[in-house]
């Protein structure tokens, strides 16, 4: 199959421009990994007028899709995970060309999960976390317990990933698999959310109570990114200081409900600062060292 692509690619390994070259191939007949393409043509190069570019071929009764990105965008999705897929590409696809050892040195860094990566993607999905897990409690109050059934199961979804990041790993396509093998606790909690004979209404509240015990209890590790930076000065920080630290980005649509979550919990502290408005003060947050 690369010798009849081998046209296609070609003239991008002779660009200077070029960084690697990755094939993968469909494993099974219903794929989404590959969206039912039987090839994927990953081009890495260092810049490109679009960021993006996506091209479909067809050959002897198969069909490839060709993803051309830049070296910028594809460290984006895999730091935020902006592209699942694409991760599973790099890892388990075959390197057909490598410009000073770029693709090898991803592929280790991919296979390593270097803890300053994996800090911020444990924010990022911690932060989707409590954001879904505050919507369930909304909806269950409200008694929409189908909808809060639903926002559960995202819910249960991020914790899992969050394990798995934990354990030094990337979150896979098949994620409750990976999640079996690695903490089976939380695949529990999965397995009786729909397996439980229970009425719905029930189940949700049961693992309403099972998920605050769950997320408690990695909180500070699953927002150690946050933590840290907050740890930089001794005083209190506002919102806005928080949200201007460009680590924060990849979780900034998320942080207020973050930290509302870990002042709640008593690992932060909200600090009151006068206003000129009699009563109303500026909430600063600072670690609990208490």
């Amino acid at each position: 199959m690369e010798d009849l692509l081998r046209p296609i690619y070609q003239e991008h390994a002779g660009n200077p421009n070029t960084i690697g070259i990755i094939l993968f191939e469909r494993k099974k007949s219903d794929s989404p990994i590959t969206d039912n393409f039987d090839v994927i043509l990953l081009i890495i190069v260092c810049t490109a007028e679009k960021e993006w570019q996506e091209k479909h071929y067809e050959f002897n009764s198969k069909t490839a899709v060709m993803h051309t990105i830049t070296e910028d965008l594809l460290k984006q999705w895999v730091d935020i995970n902006g592209y699942q897929e694409a991760i599973e590409w790099i890892i388990a696809g075959n390197t057909i060309f490598d410009r000073d050892a770029s693709i090898s040195r991803l592929k280790e860094q991919l296979r390593r999960f270097p803890h300053e990566k994996r800090d911020s993607r444990k924010a990022i999905e911690f932060g989707k976390l409590i954001k879904r897990y505050t919507e369930v409690k909304d909806l269950y109050m409200s008694e929409q317990y189908k909808d809060a059934f639903s926002e559960m199961v995202h819910t249960l979804h991020y914790l899992a990933r969050l394990a798995v990041i934990e354990k030094g790993y990337y979150p896979e396509v098949t994620l409750w698999s990976q999640v079996r093998e690695i903490d089976p606790e939380i695949y529990k909690l999965y397995d009786e959310l729909i397996q439980s004979n229970e009425e719905i209404g029930k189940r949700v509240h049961l693992m309403i109570l099972a998920a605050d015990f769950a997320i408690s209890r990695r909180a500070k590790v699953s927002a150690k990114h946050l933590l840290d930076i907050l740890e930089i000065k001794n005083g209190a920080w506002s919102y806005e200081e928080i949200k201007q630290n460009a680590s924060i980005k990849p979780y900034e649509l998320n942080l207020s409900a973050m930290l509302n979550y870990l002042t709640e919990k008593g690992i932060l502290a909200a600090v009151r600062i006068d206003t000129k408005g009699v009563g109303v003060y500026q909430r600063k947050y600072r670690l609990n060292r208490a």
